[in-house]
């Protein structure tokens, strides 16, 4: 993994072996930001990573300008490797210990970009649950966008507020828009 953009472009991401974890795609990942780079000032948003991992994704928005991220994962292993590593390249990531869904449950801050990016094998069920509580909650900002990662097995295209899914390899983004 490497930070792909931004004033880190280029710096390796080695996580520890013994993380629970399947990162986004260095190519998914690129395609992805082509698409976000066209919609978003990052610099100007206020970004929530969830099922953070390795950080990877969280990495890249403040390689790229952001400020205000939120990393969400439930592995202790995790957290700490992602506040290590924002500490030592003075990135703003304020790193989470806690089950996605309880947060989800409880927070009251709002998002202009919510990045999602669960084991594969979670049921469609909780895929929806997830949808859900950002929309109910207005977790949301009423512009922002909802992007889910998952495998091609998985459809969310029927789920409110769709408005495209993306293929990168074996993985697949799913957008989510809210009218204004």
């Amino acid at each position: 993994m490497r930070i792909i953009s931004g004033t880190h472009k280029g710096r390796r991401i080695i996580a520890p072996k013994n993380l629970p974890v399947r990162p986004t795609t260095d190519m998914a990942k690129e395609s992805l930001f082509n698409i976000l780079n066209n919609q978003f000032y990052f610099d100007e948003i206020r970004v929530l990573d969830l099922f953070a991992g390795t950080g990877n994704m969280s990495f890249e928005f403040a390689s790229r300008g952001c400020t205000d991220i939120t990393s969400v994962d439930s592995h202790p292993g995790c957290i700490k490797f992602i506040g290590t590593k924002a500490a030592e390249w003075d990135f703003k990531i304020k790193a989470v210990k806690m089950d996605v869904f309880k947060f989800l449950e409880t927070v009251r801050d709002n998002y202009d970009l919510i990045f999602v990016d669960p084991p594969y094998d979670l049921s469609l069920e909780k895929f929806c649950d997830i949808h859900k509580l950002v929309y109910d909650r207005n977790i949301l900002v009423p512009s922002g966008t909802l992007i889910i990662e998952h495998s091609k097995q998985m459809d969310l295209s029927h789920l409110n507020h769709h408005t495209s899914t993306r293929k990168y390899g074996s993985s697949l983004f799913s957008f989510f828009q809210s009218e204004e």
